[in-house]
């Protein structure tokens, strides 16, 4: 797994502006426990290009691990407007499921 990582954050910096190896840095980052490693990428990738829809699912699900609800629910809201202009149904369901999981998770709590 580090060498996958190690292979990533190469290529990386040799194409620093590449959302994709961002992303799937994170990806793998997540898999070994490195949050916030991967909470910065996932925030650069969307303050550099907010269409990148398969920031926003895996952004929110790391916001509800370190019990940021209320930014998971932002980043889902904001990630459903994005696919709703892109009209990217697939992408749209998974942020709308989560969403619902999450709004039902936490009326549970209350």
């Amino acid at each position: 797994m580090q060498s996958n990582i190690s292979k990533l954050a190469k290529q990386l910096k040799e194409s620093p502006d590449d959302s994709f190896l961002k992303f799937a840095l994170a990806l793998e980052l997540l898999k070994v426990g490195q949050n916030n490693k991967a909470l910065s990428l996932f925030k650069n990738i969307l303050s550099s290009q907010p269409d990148y829809v398969g920031v926003y699912y895996h952004l929110g699900k790391l916001y509800e691990e370190t019990g940021e609800n209320n930014s998971a629910l932002k980043c889902y809201k904001d990630g459903i407007a994005i696919t709703t202009k892109l009209n990217d149904q697939h992408a749209k369901s998974e942020l709308q499921g989560a969403l619902i999981n999450l709004e039902m998770e936490l009326e549970d709590t209350l």
